[in-house]
C-alpha cells in the first residue's frame, strides 16, 4: 500500500523522504526498480519540483536510492560487499591471488613521492622522505563500477627500483611480493577506521550524492622484528561496504595493548 505523506510540523522534504523510505522497506518499491517520474512524485504529494528533490537527495544520501545519468532513479539493491580483515592473508597465501581478486585492478600510478606526515610516522622515518607509492582503483568486474580507492605505502630499500615502480598489476597479492623482495614475513597489522565525507574528487569518482559518507581504512603491516613493510588506505562508500570481524572471547581476562572508547 502506497504510504502517504505523514502530517506534522516538520520540513515537506522529510515527510516525503520518511514516505518513500517506508515504501522501500516494506518491498512495495522493489530493489532494483525505477522510481515513480519526478512529475509523478510531484502530482502525488503536492509540492514543488525543488522540495521533490530535497526528499530524493535525503534518501541517496543514505544509500537507499541512485540516479543513473539518462535512464532515472532506482531503488538500490541492498546487498554490501563484506570485508573479512582477518581472512584475507591466509586466502591469498594458499591461492597466490591478489588480495581482493573479485576486482578488475586498475594502477593509477607508481613511484616515488615524499611521504604523508602519518606515513612517515608510523614508518619511523623524516616527513617528505621518499617512499614508493602504488595507487590503485578498484572496478566491480560486470559494471564497470568503481568501488574502490586505494594506495599502498612501500619504503624505498624494499621497492626501490623493482617493478612495484611501474604502474602495472602485480602478478600476485602485493604483500607476497613485498615478502619476496624483503625476505620478511607480515606478521602484524592493525587497521585503523574512520568514517568522513568524501574530497571532491572522491565525490566525482565514486559518483556519490551530497552528503553521503565514505569509510577509510588505514592499514599498517608488519615483520616481526617491528618494522613496517606497507602502510596502505582504502577507501569505499559506506553503503556499498561491511566489514564482519569474528573472533574467539578468552574464557579469562587478557591485558589489552590499549582500552577501548566504545
Amino acid at each position: 500500500m502506497t504510504v502517504p505523506m505523514a502530517a506534522g510540523r516538520g520540513p515537506k522534504y522529510h515527510r516525503i523522504a520518511d514516505a518513500l523510505r517506508a515504501e522501500i522497506q516494506s518491498g512495495e518499491l522493489e530493489a532494483g526498480k525505477k522510481l515513480p517520474a519526478e512529475t509523478a512524485l510531484v502530482s502525488r504529494f503536492g509540492v514543488a519540483l525543488p522540495t521533490l528533490r530535497q526528499a530524493l537527495g535525503i534518501l541517496r544520501a543514505e544509500g537507499l536510492i541512485e540516479s543513473r545519468h539518462g535512464i532515472g532513479t532506482f531503488v538500490k539493491e541492498a546487498r554490501r560487499r563484506q570485508r573479512r580483515s582477518r581472512n584475507r592473508y591466509g586466502r591469498a597465501r594458499d591461492d597466490q591471488q591478489l588480495l581482493s581478486a573479485d576486482f578488475e585492478h586498475r594502477i593509477v600510478s607508481a613511484g616515488r613521492e615524499p611521504a604523508p606526515p602519518y606515513v612517515a610516522e608510523a614508518m619511523e622515518i623524516e616527513p617528505g622522505t621518499e617512499v614508493v607509492v602504488r595507487r590503485r582503483h578498484l572496478h566491480d568486474k560486470t559494471t564497470g563500477q568503481l568501488e574502490e580507492i586505494g594506495a599502498s605505502y612501500l619504503t624505498v630499500d624494499v621497492a626501490g627500483g623493482t617493478f612495484l615502480e611501474e604502474p602495472t598489476v602485480v602478478p600476485k597479492a602485493l604483500f607476497l611480493c613485498v615478502e619476496d623482495l624483503s625476505g620478511q614475513q607480515y606478521t602484524h597489522a592493525r587497521d585503523a577506521w574512520v568514517s568522513r565525507l568524501p574530497t571532491a574528487a572522491e565525490a566525482d569518482l565514486f559518483n556519490l550524492a551530497p552528503g553521503a559518507p565514505v569509510l577509510h581504512v588505514t592499514h599498517t603491516a608488519r615483520a616481526a622484528e617491528g618494522n613496517v613493510l606497507e602502510i596502505s588506505e582504502s577507501i569505499w562508500p559506506a553503503d556499498r561496504v561491511m566489514f564482519i570481524d569474528e573472533y574467539d572471547i578468552p574464557e579469562h581476562g587478557q591485558a589489552p595493548a590499549a582500552r577501548s572508547d566504545v
